[in-house]
């Protein structure tokens, strides 16, 4: 079963810098992308990072087995560099495989959480 684009764009990026609870991971502030492989094939995926003020930084890259999904948190990307917290971004991702992405951000700067979720603008290319 295959469903899903091959490339995706999420147009809304920001990780607060801040969290209420740094100590417990299910509550420090993050952006994610939903991952879903429905295909019988791994997903290698790339993805690309741009900026207002500076150039692109990119590719990560992750792979999404398949038949599985894959919750990445953008707080956990480093190669080639850390996500900045606290500026906007925009990500583009490119599968060899089609893939479906959704994206949320949890944001616990404060006591009552915010959470919002969308699903990514995707494309086959």
């Amino acid at each position: 079963m295959s469903i899903g684009m091959c490339r995706w764009a999420i147009a809304e990026g920001y990780i607060p810098g801040q969290s209420s609870d740094d100590e417990d991971r299910r509550f420090v502030s993050h952006e994610a992308a939903c991952m879903l492989n429905a295909s019988d094939c791994d997903a290698k995926v790339r993805i690309m990072l741009y900026f207002e003020d500076r150039d692109p930084v990119g590719p990560y890259h992750v792979v999404v087995p398949a038949r599985r999904s894959l919750h990445m948190r953008f707080n956990d990307l480093t190669d080639p560099a850390p996500v900045p917290r606290d500026t906007d971004y925009s990500s583009v991702f490119e599968s060899d495989v089609p893939i479906v992405v959704q994206h949320t951000r949890l944001d616990s700067r404060k006591d009552a959480l915010a959470l919002l979720s969308t699903i990514a603008f995707g494309e086959n290319a």
